[in-house]
C-alpha cells in the first residue's frame, strides 16, 4: 500500500507529465485506467487530471505511473480492510473509549447514507495487533469525525488520530460534545452536538460531506452505489431521494443511472423513480 508521501509524489508526477497532452487523449488515458473523467472542466489540465486521480487505489496508481514513465516503488497489501461496508464512503470516528456507545449509535444513523463508520473500540477483531488495524483505517478512510467529549484532548490517541488524518489531506469535522475545538482541531468545520439526536448530527455530517469538495465526489459515488443496489421499491425511492442531493456529477453517472433503471426491476418498477431519474440526468447534462 502507498503512504502518504508516495501518493502525493505520484499524483504530482502523473500530473505533471499528463498534462502536457492534448485534453482527448488525458480522458482516453484516464478511461483505460477506469479512472473518472470530465466533458466539463473550467481550470487547466494538471488541476482536472490531480482531481480525477487523487482518489485512485494505490495499485492504479503505480500503474498509471509506470504508463507514463515514471517508477514509483509499490508493493500491494495483502491487507483488505474488512471493517468498510463495499461501496460505502468511509468515514473514522474519532473518539474516546468510555464514549463508544454514543459512537456506535451515530455510526447506526450514518448507515443510513451509505456512510461506513469505523468505531475503532467496536470494529477490531481482538485477534489483531490494535494499531496495525487503527492505522490501516486511518489510511483508507475518506473522512474523519472528532467527537469532541470532555477530555478528548488528554487521550494519548486522538489528537494522533486527526493529524494523521490532516496530513493525508482529508477532511476532518468535530462535533462538539463538551468540550471546544482547540489547536489544529479548531481549524475544522464544528457541529453542535448537545441537544442533538444521533440522527440530525447524521443528517448535518451527511449534508457537510455532500457539499465539500474534498468529499462531495466520493459522497456521490457512495450514494449511486446504493441507487443501484435498490433492493425494493420503497429503498429504490429512498435511495433515489439521496442521489438528488448530489453536489458532483461526472458523465459516467448517466450511462449508470439508466443502467440502473434498466436491470433493476426495484428500481424500474417502482412509481415514479425511472422518471426521477431522467429528471436527475436532464438537470446534471442540460448544459451540454
Amino acid at each position: 500500500m502507498l503512504t502518504p508521501p508516495e501518493r502525493i509524489n505520484a499524483i504530482q508526477e502523473i500530473a505533471s507529465r499528463l498534462s502536457k497532452e492534448d485534453w482527448p487523449l488525458i480522458d482516453l488515458i484516464l478511461k483505460q485506467f477506469s479512472l473518472p473523467w470530465s466533458e466539463v472542466w473550467n481550470e487547466d489540465k494538471k488541476s482536472y487530471i490531480i482531481e480525477m486521480v487523487s482518489d485512485a487505489p494505490g495499485e492504479t496508481l503505480a500503474q498509471l505511473a509506470a504508463h507514463i514513465g515514471y517508477d514509483i516503488a509499490y508493493e500491494r497489501s495483502v491487507v483488505e480492510p474488512d471493517f468498510w461496508e463495499v461501496g460505502h464512503f468511509r468515514l473514522f470516528a474519532c473518539h474516546l473509549a468510555e464514549k463508544k456507545d454514543y459512537a456506535t449509535r451515530l455510526q447506526l444513523e450514518l448507515n443510513s447514507f451509505h456512510i461506513s463508520t469505523f468505531v475503532a473500540h467496536k470494529d477490531i477483531t481482538p485477534t489483531r495487533k490494535w494499531q496495525e488495524e487503527i492505522e490501516l483505517a486511518l489510511n483508507t478512510a475518506d473522512a474523519l469525525v472528532a467527537l469532541l467529549n470532555p477530555g478528548f484532548h488528554v487521550s494519548f490517541w486522538t489528537d494522533q488520530e486527526v493529524g494523521f488524518v490532516m496530513g493525508r489531506g482529508v477532511l476532518a469535522v468535530a462535533i462538539r460534545l463538551g468540550e471546544e475545538p482547540y489547536g489544529f482541531i479548531s481549524r475544522l468545520q464544528a457541529f453542535q452536538g448537545e441537544g442533538k439526536t444521533e440522527k440530525e448530527l447524521a443528517r448535518e455530517i451527511f449534508q457537510a460531506f455532500l457539499k465539500n469538495k474534498q468529499t462531495r465526489r466520493r459522497m456521490a459515488h457512495a450514494l449511486l452505489s446504493r441507487f443501484e443496489d435498490s433492493y425494493s421499491f420503497a429503498d429504490a425511492k429512498g435511495n433515489m431521494s439521496l442521489l438528488e442531493e448530489i453536489d458532483y456529477w461526472e458523465s459516467q453517472f448517466e450511462e449508470r443511472i439508466r443502467k440502473a433503471v434498466e436491470s433493476n426491476s426495484q428500481i424500474r418498477e417502482s412509481f415514479g423513480v425511472s422518471r426521477r431519474a431522467e429528471s436527475l440526468i436532464r438537470k446534471w447534462t442540460k448544459a451540454d
